[in-house]
């Protein structure tokens, strides 16, 4: 009787840390961008986790090419510049994944 119930308490302890683990927080805006939805008010200032080879790497995937000078500002945004369409211009990679020229 006593190992059933210490099986349900577990079980039941179990079940609750796996629902709260997969509730979805209503935001608007995505922790991380897709390629068919980018954040109107990128780029976003916030803790950037994204090394610099792997912002170059993003950057480049973006249609990008000669990406140079990457520095990670105090905002969190990688800045850089780099080639697109026979142009050299200033691009950034937020921690969401959006990426913006200016």
């Amino acid at each position: 009787m006593k190992m059933t119930l210490i099986a349900a308490a577990l079980l039941s302890a179990v079940s609750m840390q796996a629902f709260a683990q997969t509730a979805a927080t209503d935001g608007d805006t995505p922790a991380v961008a897709t390629p068919d939805s980018k954040n109107a008010t990128a780029p976003v200032e916030g803790a950037n986790s994204f090394t610099e080879a792997q912002a170059q790497e993003r950057i480049v995937e973006a249609g990008y090419t000669e990406v140079s000078a990457l520095k990670l500002d105090d905002k969190g945004v990688w800045r850089g510049t780099a080639m697109k369409g026979g142009k050299s211009m200033p691009v950034g990679l937020d921690y969401q994944g959006n990426i913006v020229s200016q």
